[in-house]
């Protein structure tokens, strides 16, 4: 193991029901596409001279990034631990919270604590590993949250806890 692979804290295991679900599918379907990418590759190497052949050259590489992801999903899978209720103080920020903050310019935003398979920033969906998340672990709604980011430090309030989807 390289030295930066050993730096690199590891990530959380926790991960919603649909998030899980979500990464049952996409095996499944990741499965029917390497299908279909070896028998274009087949095909592709009966054409002759592989060096100078693009769709072979192609395929190649699709193939080892498809094969890089299943054994991503078979070895992170098994190791997931699913999250399917909410806490029993639901008035705390923990992992599957909906919350909406309040910045210094009193700009708001809403998101919801996830795993880190699962994070998606365009759909709302911020890893428990990020800095503002930990940072707002534990704390409920009027709390003031103050995150180090590269610029300085940035402030945030609490408006809104929720463990129900809006």
């Amino acid at each position: 193991m390289s030295a930066a692979h050993a730096s690199k804290p590891a990530k959380s295991p926790y991960i919603t029901a649909e998030g899980y679900r979500v990464l049952e599918g996409e095996t499944k379907a990741i499965w029917k596409r390497r299908a279909e990418v070896t028998r274009a590759l087949s095909a592709a190497a009966a054409e002759g001279d592989r060096s100078e052949n693009a769709e072979y050259i192609y395929r190649k590489k699709e193939l080892r990034e498809i094969d890089w992801r299943i054994r991503y999903l078979q070895k992170r899978m098994p190791d997931l631990r699913i999250v399917d209720s909410a806490p029993t103080d639901r008035a705390r920020i923990f992992f599957g919270a909906w919350v909406t903050l309040s910045d210094e310019q009193d700009v708001d935003m809403a998101f919801r604590i996830v795993g880190p398979d699962e994070l998606d920033p365009k759909r709302g969906l911020v890893s428990m590993d990020a800095p503002l998340a930990r940072a707002m672990m534990g704390r409920s709604v009027d709390d003031e949250v103050v995150v180090q980011a590269p610029g300085g430090q940035k402030r945030y309030w609490i408006l809104e806890v929720s463990y129900d989807s809006p």
